[in-house]
C-alpha cells in the first residue's frame, strides 16, 4: 500500500515538472537563446514608380544592445552598399531611411531600384552572432503613350497590318486595340460586330493583323497599352477601306494610250515637214580654200571673196 502512494506521488510530481517545463518554454520565462534571429513581413514586395516602399527587416531574437545592421543591393550579380556604417549610400542616398530598429524605407521608388536587398545584422555578444534575410523588391513603372501605325486607306480585299509599340513599361506591357472606342477582341468569333472580320490580334507584340478587310472595318483605331502599373493610349487614327474600280482603271490606262499615241503620230508629222531638220544643213556651207606658200588670202565683206594681201615671192 505505501509502495502504490509512493509510486502515484512520484508520477504527479512527474507530470507537474513536465507541465511546468512546457510553460516555462512557452513563455521564454527563463529561456534565453543567444542568437540574433531576423524575419520579414514580405520578401517579394512591389510599388509603383515614384511611390514609399517598406523593406522589413525585424530582429525578433537579440541579445546585444547595439547590433551593427547593413543593407545591401544586389543586382546583376553585383553587391553594393546601401546602408552602412548608420548612413544610407549609393543610389538611394537622399531617397531612403532606416526606420527602427532595422527596416529600409524608400521614399521615391525608381524603375532602378528594382533589385535583391539584404539586410544583415551583426551582434557580437550574441552566441549565434549573424544572421540576414533577402528580399526580392520589384518596382513597376507606367507605360508611355504608345507608338501606332494605322494604314490610312487599304482596298478591299487586300491585307493590312496596325501597329503598337510601347518600350518603357514594367512589366512588359499587353495591347488592347479598340475600333471606333470599342474594344476589338482576342477572337473575332465572339463578337457579333467582328465575326465577319479576318483578322489576329497578338497581345503581347501589339500587332492586329488583317489577311483581307472589308468596308466594315473601315473606322478610327487607337492601341492601349497596359500593365500593373497602368495604362497609355495613342490617339486614334482612321483607317479607310475603299472598292476598287475596275472600269475607272481601264478607262485611266486607254486615255493614256490615246495621248502616247497622239503624241508620237503630232512627232511623226513634224518630221516629215521638216521642222526639225538641222539648222547646219541649210546655212553657208563655204569651205576657205587651202592656203598657198607665201599667199595670203584676206575676205572682204564687200566683195564676199577673196583677194591676194602679198604677191608671191620668187
Amino acid at each position: 500500500m505505501y509502495g502504490q502512494t509512493e509510486h502515484c506521488i512520484d508520477s504527479k510530481m512527474a507530470l507537474t515538472l513536465l507541465a511546468c517545463i512546457l510553460v516555462l518554454l512557452s513563455t521564454h520565462c527563463y529561456f534565453n537563446v543567444l542568437a540574433v534571429i531576423l524575419r520579414t513581413t514580405n520578401d517579394a514586395p512591389w510599388a509603383n514608380e515614384f511611390e514609399s516602399i517598406e523593406l522589413s527587416c525585424l530582429i525578433e531574437s537579440i541579445s546585444t544592445n547595439d547590433p551593427r545592421i547593413e543593407w545591401k543591393k544586389i543586382k546583376d550579380g553585383e553587391p553594393s552598399y546601401v546602408y552602412f556604417e548608420k548612413k544610407i549610400s549609393g543610389d538611394l542616398e537622399g531617397r531612403a531611411r532606416i526606420r527602427e530598429p532595422a527596416t529600409l524605407v524608400i521614399t521615391n521608388a525608381t524603375r532602378s531600384d528594382s533589385a535583391s536587398y539584404r539586410c544583415e545584422v551583426t551582434a557580437p555578444i550574441d552566441q549565434k552572432t549573424f544572421d540576414e534575410i533577402l528580399i526580392n523588391l520589384v518596382v513597376r513603372v507606367k507605360p508611355v503613350v504608345p507608338k501606332c501605325a494605322v494604314p490610312k486607306s487599304v482596298p478591299v480585299g487586300k491585307a493590312a497590318e496596325l501597329r503598337c509599340v510601347e518600350d518603357e513599361g514594367f512589366p512588359k506591357s499587353q495591347y488592347q486595340w479598340f475600333r471606333n472606342k470599342e474594344e476589338i477582341p482576342d477572337d473575332p468569333k465572339t463578337s457579333p460586330k467582328f465575326f465577319n472580320s479576318s483578322y489576329t490580334l497578338n497581345a503581347e507584340t501589339g500587332t492586329l493583323k488583317f489577311s483581307a478587310v472589308r468596308k466594315d472595318d473601315s473606322g478610327e483605331y487607337f492601341c492601349r497599352a497596359k500593365n500593373d502599373a497602368g495604362h497609355s493610349e495613342c490617339g486614334p487614327q482612321t483607317m479607310e477601306v475603299y472598292n476598287i474600280n475596275i472600269a475607272g482603271i481601264i478607262l485611266g490606262v486607254l486615255v493614256v494610250v490615246v495621248v502616247l499615241l497622239c503624241i508620237t503620230v503630232g512627232i511623226c508629222c513634224a518630221y516629215k515637214r521638216g521642222y526639225f531638220v538641222s539648222q547646219k544643213q541649210t546655212g553657208n556651207n563655204y569651205k576657205a580654200p587651202a592656203k598657198g606658200d607665201g599667199v595670203d588670202y584676206v575676205r572682204t565683206e564687200d566683195e564676199g571673196d577673196f583677194r591676194h594681201k602679198s604677191s608671191f615671192v620668187i
